[in-house]
């Protein structure tokens, strides 16, 4: 389970940071339409929804009395779903700024090697106690690794989707 969970990390990871990496400076900044996120502040909303988990995983936790992936499904079902559209939440909005492209990709690539290591190090059966995502239970640090795969998987999805439509112009 672990070292198949390692390879997904991996594989979700390298494709953002490709994707991201395949893009110039001035198109991951530039502005499709108004009210529309920029390359750039998609790869933020990334790293701001990602970059807190190895402190999450530290901190309180405690043994978990259901399935460990029990969420995994549900999850799969929100942000696989493509056709849906989300606000996010205000805390991990990006902010409307010009990003520097090898910023993103260090950061990105710290994200991978911390899930890759906490993947490995940690009980992921422990549920976590000091953050949850509204609408569910605490999570065990096996589902906030999920969700931060398939959160990656559907905005990895997404910044193409915008390189796409700035090339078409």
């Amino acid at each position: 389970m672990k070292s198949a969970l390692q390879n997904t990390i991996l594989a979700t990871y390298d494709a953002l940071c490709e994707t991201l990496s395949g893009a110039s400076q001035e198109e991951i900044n530039t502005i499709l339409f108004a009210g529309s996120w920029t390359a750039a502040q998609t790869a933020q909303h990334i790293i701001l929804s990602c970059s807190g988990l190895p402190t999450l995983f530290a901190g309180k936790t405690e043994k978990t009395t259901r399935k460990a992936d029990e969420n995994v499904k549900q999850l799969d079902g929100i942000f696989l779903d493509f056709k849906k559209k989300y606000q996010s939440p205000e805390n991990i909005k990006p902010a409307a700024i010009d990003y520097d492209k090898e910023a993103l990709l260090l950061s990105i690539k710290k994200i991978q090697s911390d899930l890759f290591h906490d993947a490995a190090n940690y009980d992921l059966t422990l549920t976590c106690l000091d953050a949850k995502i509204p609408g569910f239970e605490n999570f065990t640090i096996y589902e906030w690794i999920h969700f931060a795969i398939v959160h990656t998987q559907r905005h990895t999805r997404q910044l193409k989707n915008i390189l796409e439509e700035i090339r078409k112009s």
